[in-house]
């Protein structure tokens, strides 16, 4: 036991060497006869991408005649929908839905949709989806999760319909919190639905969850993105005064949406709260960051323009390198297209990547972490 503890914390840790020290010494002493060291070990592996050694292990246990258990499966279905292994999502599958001892749930259905989706199979991964909706109503374990991540999965597919169904069949069967309105909002905007993503938020603010402004912020960054940067500063203002505080990205949408209205005054000073208040390595859009030093620059304002990169440097925006180009750009480049190529260097954090893409990939982070941006519940 206290072996297979230790293992278990090196594993947890990412340490490969030291725990492939444990599992090898538990081999020589017979206390790796069943599926759990070995699981431990898959699942190292495969978070580490160490995929061949995944692999040897795999041949190892059926060699020794170790059976696999659900877990086994479930890292074995894992692994193979991260490298799109198609043939191994299948094969795996067909192993747990014909053995007895195996219990299937909604999940194992909904990464092998996943899987799909990523393939491009987007029939067979409609099927897998069909699969663990099923699955949902017999359980009751994170079936609210469950839901949650069905719709979205539906809203990747581009399934409107189900979506919308989906969400119907979810409030006559949970009770509907905070993240579950999120998942909701931000299908809803892959369609380019405002108008009913606005419909389901105030359905939450009728509610009297407590107030998340990772709710209405999904809305702030669709309003800038569209240049409504009016409507925008007054959903703020909204939600100011029932009690909600701004987030960092809150700001940085503005300053993307101020930008979009030629208020670039604005968007700097949107840009610096957003920087400022941030964790470390904000991705920014390469045109919003350099319309607001090319403000600067026009301004005249060297103390100012200085201050502003300084800032960038200090939070990991801009790397040294950059930085200095930048400084000397502030004091000697003509052209606004000079900025323009300084920021194509990977160097920067988010170069050439769209401001809708950036939004999405940090909506997604400040969602699946909200602790650490001092929201502590999900409900």
């Amino acid at each position: 036991m206290a072996y297979c503890t230790l293992l278990n914390c090196y594993a947890r840790e990412k340490y490969v060497e030291k725990a492939e020290v444990i599992m090898q010494k538990m081999k020589e002493l017979g206390l790796a006869t069943a599926a759990l060291s070995y699981n431990i070990m898959l699942n190292l592996y495969r978070q580490t991408k160490n995929h061949d050694k995944l692999h040897a292990l795999i041949h190892e246990m059926e060699e020794k005649d170790i059976q696999y258990d659900k877990f086994t499966c479930s890292i074995l279905l894992t692994t193979y929908t991260d490298t799109s292994n198609i043939e191994g999502m299948d094969k795996i599958l067909q192993r747990m839905e014909s053995d007895p001892k195996v219990v299937l749930d909604w999940n194992a259905y909904s990464v092998v949709a996943n899987g799909f989706l990523k393939a491009g199979l987007t029939e067979k991964a409609l099927a897998m989806l069909t699969k663990s909706e099923c699955l949902i109503l017999t359980t009751k374990r994170r079936r609210s999760m469950a839901f949650d991540y069905l719709v979205t999965q539906y809203a990747a597919i581009g399934k409107k319909d189900n979506v919308l169904r989906l969400w119907e069949l979810h409030k006559k069967t949970e009770k509907i919190y905070n993240k579950s309105y999120i998942s909701m909002i931000t299908s809803l905007l892959k369609f380019d639905d405002i108008e009913g993503a606005e419909k389901i938020f105030e359905e939450w603010e009728s509610s009297e969850l407590s107030y998340d402004f990772r709710v209405p912020n999904f809305l702030i960054g669709a309003y800038c993105r569209k240049g409504l940067v009016e409507k925008a500063e007054a959903f703020i203002n909204r939600a100011k005064m029932r009690g909600g505080n701004p987030l960092p990205l809150t700001w940085y949408f503005l300053a993307t949406g101020y930008v979009k209205d030629n208020q670039i005054a604005k968007a700097v000073e949107a840009m610096k709260i957003a920087v400022s208040t941030c964790e470390p390595r904000l991705k920014v859009s390469k045109p919003t960051l350099a319309a607001c030093l090319e403000y600067l620059k026009e301004k005249g304002d060297v103390e100012e323009a200085v201050e502003f990169l300084r800032l960038l440097l200090a939070k990991g925006v801009v790397s040294a390198d950059i930085h200095e180009k930048l400084l000397n750009y502030m004091k000697n480049a003509k052209s606004f297209s000079q900025a323009l190529s300084l920021m194509e260097e990977d160097a920067l954090a988010g170069a050439g990547e769209t401001t809708k893409n950036l939004e999405e990939k940090q909506m997604d982070a400040w969602v699946a972490d909200g602790e650490k941006y001092g929201i502590t519940e999900l409900k």
